[in-house]
């Protein structure tokens, strides 16, 4: 029996949350010392998420390979002079 294609996307869910879910408040607010043991779970401040953003290397890397590349080919030709 196969599935049917609207209980396909719960495992798709790939866009980025704004807001924390409730455990995962927890867990942040223990390691910072905000919630103890005992405390009220609901009317949690909300804690936006930390988006992480990547910087592009290869581009600085390129430009690197290219100059190296560049230099050694300029000394040959001289060379050949």
């Amino acid at each position: 029996m196969s599935i049917h294609p609207s209980l396909r996307s719960a495992g798709q869910d790939s866009k980025q949350r704004s807001v924390l879910k409730r455990t995962e408040r927890l867990k942040l607010m223990l390691s910072k010392n905000q919630w103890k043991e005992g405390d009220r779970v609901c009317g949690l401040p909300k804690i936006k998420t930390v988006k992480i953003r990547i910087k592009k290397e290869k581009t600085a890397k390129a430009a690197e390979g290219t100059a190296a590349a560049a230099a050694p080919a300029a000394g040959k030709t001289a060379e050949k002079k």
